[in-house]
């Protein structure tokens, strides 16, 4: 059952926040959904919006202004958390901030102590879909698509790229192309999956772009700026990936951008015009 923790009127629209119990995550969980004033008189369409590494369902709400682009196109926007929380969930033994909790990685856990609370993915492809399914909530469920920043770049990516047909349009800011090939990608990986590397392969863009099923075309800004590019990012990977594959890809370089929310609450308008064409 689902729990309203907060409610704001957002341009029109508005802006919730609500808790769960995730029996795939075996915990309770916070995610927004962002509904248009269109959601008035019909059901909505969906973006769904997976943030980075430490955010919560908090910052794209509250930082990326995407209310107002939302609100025109008629779209809503669900942001779910970027890991299972609470007591009992295991997290980074020194509590570091790109793995356990804030560090999900919208992979599913095999190792222990993860695999009981770690189910990202199936959470976002599955739980998340179904429990907005089953609400009263005004929206388009079979009619959604999904875009993310860093590591939720990442998972906006391989979960489209492994889930053809359930998903309209992808797009990401500044992702973590290949997890096989950064240090966050190899200790998330590693920790979360086990040390073979092939089994990592399943959740790398890169590697998934080669044996596609669909071909989505594949929206990425990246600023030129990011400290975070040249060793964590690494869109030359996937460009190269989608120009072997023949899979569409516009990556736009911005130039004097950085990694944060400036960068994109930039270009969030641009995104969310892309998903509208595909949705609506």
């Amino acid at each position: 059952m689902m729990k309203i923790l907060n409610k704001y009127i957002s341009f029109g629209g508005k802006q919730i926040k609500f808790s769960h119990h995730s029996d795939v995550l075996a915990c309770d969980m916070n995610f927004s959904v962002y509904l248009p004033p269109q959601a008035e008189q019909r059901p909505v369409p969906i973006i769904y919006w997976l943030s980075g590494l430490t955010c919560t369902d908090d910052n794209f709400v509250q930082k990326a202004g995407a209310q107002r682009y939302a609100a025109e196109a008629g779209v809503a926007i669900v942001c779910p958390d970027t890991s299972p929380r609470g007591e009992g969930v295991p997290d980074d033994p020194v509590a570091a901030y790109d793995f356990g909790l804030g560090a999900g990685f919208y992979v599913n856990a095999t190792e222990e102590p993860w695999a009981k609370h770690y189910q990202m993915y199936s959470y976002i492809t599955e739980e998340l879909p179904a429990v907005l399914a089953s609400s009263d909530l005004p929206l388009q469920t079979e009619k959604a698509s999904i875009m993310g920043h860093s590591m939720g770049g990442h998972g906006a990516l391989t979960i489209v790229l492994k889930n053809p047909g359930s998903y309209k349009a992808v797009s990401a800011f500044a992702p973590i192309c290949s997890p096989l090939n950064c240090a966050w990608g190899e200790k998330a990986l590693s920790n979360y999956i086990g040390n073979d590397q092939e089994l990592w392969a399943d959740y790398d863009s890169c590697a998934l772009i080669a044996k596609a099923q669909e071909k989505l075309p594949i929206l990425i800004d990246q600023g030129d700026a990011d400290d975070f590019l040249l060793e964590q990012l690494k869109p030359d990977l996937i460009k190269d990936a989608c120009a072997k594959a023949k899979h569409s890809l516009t990556l736009r370089m911005q130039p004097g951008y950085d990694h944060s929310y400036f960068f994109i609450a930039s270009f969030i308008g641009d995104h969310i015009k892309y998903h509208a064409d595909f949705l609506n």
